[in-house]
This record gives structure tokens, C-alpha cells and sequence, in this order.
């Protein structure tokens, strides 16, 4: 996140000021760099390690509008503009009113690759639908409670990246200290999936990835 109006050179891929999450609801624009966790991500090509900075953030009234917080009623949001350019990466410029004082910031985009759909550019078009009343929504299932193998996949999937089975197994057998079998696990996705909750996706290689399924459908972001 930057300053709008401000222009930075990327070094070494990077730009902005902090680092975070940016999260889109169907009322509010959130980017939460409180409570951060590092991750290190090696890249395709090349042989330097990306150190990715985010919020693990799972519970929205948890977010206290201190610090480098941002808390952005949509209706509050006079402009959200994409950027995109063969220089710096995709990007989102949004300016809003707070206290009869107009704010903008630049959200740019860090992570990219064949699985996103679309990127933070896109989100301008969305929010744009969203504080008009105008974007489509796809009401999901109820999710299953974590006392259920189903809830603990989806528990893994919040974060709506997606992941292979035995990645959905580690995590869920970490975060909740159980033992797991991996067809059960399957099982337990094809279950979510034909179920509406979980993505499917088939991979040009043969392999099979799962990922949390958005209300935007088709304009998941």
C-alpha cells in the first residue's frame, strides 16, 4: 500500500509502503498489515526467495482501524481505479471520504501467476457493482462445523488460495492436531465440491486442486 499520487520505482519486484492483506466484502474494502506473518516463496524462474508479508485474518470484527488498518465503507469509496502496466504490477487506486476529507491509497498487487483469475485491477470494476447494487452474488452453502472432516477442509480453504490434497491433509492435521487419510480428505473435497463450497480444478498436468468457492462466481476475483 502506497500513498495516492505517488509514483515509486519497484526494487526487486517490490513496491509500497506497507505490506498486508487486502481483503473485498460485499460492504467494505479492508487492508489489514496487523498481525502479519512472513512466508518465504520461491519463484519459478530464478534463484532468489520472495518473501511474501500477509495477515492471517479469519474473523472481520477482529480488525481494530488502528495503525496501517483500513477500514473503507464501500458507500464511503468515491473512486477505484485499476492499473496496469508492462512496469510495475497490476494495481488498485482508490480514493474515499472519511470525516468530510477525501483519502486515496494504492493497493499494489504482489502475488500473480496462471492460477488468478483476474487481478487487483479487476477489483475496480467489482467494487464499482457492489456500491451500485448491481453485482450478481451466488449464495453459497452453509459451511460445516469443524467437529466434521468437512469443516476442517474448509476451515484450510478460507483463504480462498487453492491446494492439493495432501496440502488441505498437512494443514488441517496441523492447525487442528488430528491424524488424517488422505482419501479421506479427497473424499471429503469431492464431497464440498459437488456440494457447491469447493472449486475443483483440473490442472493441464493431471493434477487436482481445490479451492473455496466465491459468491462472485464468475467474476471471482
Amino acid at each position: 500500500m502506497r500513498e495516492s499520487g505517488v509514483r515509486k520505482e519497484l526494487e526487486g519486484g517490490f513496491g509500497g509502503e506497507l505490506e498486508g492483506t487486502l481483503l473485498l466484502t460485499n460492504r467494505r474494502l479492508i487492508f489489514v498489515c496487523s498481525n502479519a506473518k512472513e512466508e518465504k516463496l520461491k519463484p519459478a524462474a530464478g534463484p532468489f526467495l520472495m518473501h511474501l508479508v500477509y495477515s492471517d485474518v479469519r474473523d472481520l470484527e477482529s480488525i481494530p482501524a488502528t495503525g496501517g488498518n483500513l477500514l473503507m465503507a464501500l458507500s464511503s469509496i468515491t473512486t477505484a481505479q485499476g492499473h496496469t502496466g508492462h512496469v510495475e504490477r497490476p494495481s488498485l487506486e482508490v480514493k474515499w471520504k472519511e470525516g468530510g476529507t477525501e483519502k486515496g491509497k494504492v493497493f499494489v498487487e504482489r502475488l500473480s501467476g496462471r492460477s488468478r483469475r483476474k487481478n487487483l485491477s479487476d477489483w475496480a470494476t467489482v467494487i464499482s457493482r457492489l456500491k451500485a447494487g448491481e453485482q450478481k452474488l451466488t449464495p453459497l452453502p452453509p459451511t460445516p462445523g469443524t467437529e466434521k472432516l468437512e469443516g476442517k477442509v474448509m476451515s484450510v480453504a478460507a483463504d480462498m488460495q487453492r491446494r492439493g490434497v495432501f496440502e488441505i491433509e498437512q494443514e488441517a492435521e496441523e492447525q487442528f492436531n488430528v491424524k488424517l487419510d488422505p482419501d479421506d480428505v479427497e473424499a471429503a473435497c469431492n464431497r464440498l465440491a459437488a456440494s457447491g463450497l469447493l472449486e475443483r480444478i483440473s490442472d493441464p498436468s493431471g493434477d487436482v486442486y481445490y479451492r473455496k468457492r466465491s459468491p462472485l462466481g464468475d467474476d471471482a476475483l
